[in-house]
């Protein structure tokens, strides 16, 4: 069995999921409107700390909204910061919103 983590969108429960070995180890919830995605709360499982999966799984996330040509609306802090710090992934930002984000 993979050790790798895999990143899916899980549209039933709203969110993106990163599993470790098949055991659901975090995830990105977020809330789906015609043209635009707001993320709204990230979390990965205290046993899984440490090891860059937050950055994994929202690198993903953004990865496919980007494909999909949705707008991002990172109101989840740690969303938000992964952009701030990535920034070619601003543009993923409606440009009229990115200062309400501090982007």
């Amino acid at each position: 069995m993979s050790t790798e983590p895999e990143i899916k969108d899980n549209p039933d429960a709203s969110r993106f999921e990163v599993r470790v070995g098949g055991e659901l180890a975090g995830f990105a919830e977020y809330k789906l409107k015609p043209g635009q995605i707001s993320f709204t709360h990230t979390e990965i499982d205290d046993g899984y700390s440490g090891q860059g999966l937050a950055s994994k799984l929202v690198r993903a996330a953004l990865d496919e909204v980007r494909g999909r040509e949705l707008a991002v609306l990172p109101f989840c802090p740690y969303v938000r910061g992964w952009i701030a710090k990535h920034s070619d992934y601003v543009d993923l930002v409606p440009a009229e919103r990115r200062a309400g984000f501090e982007l």
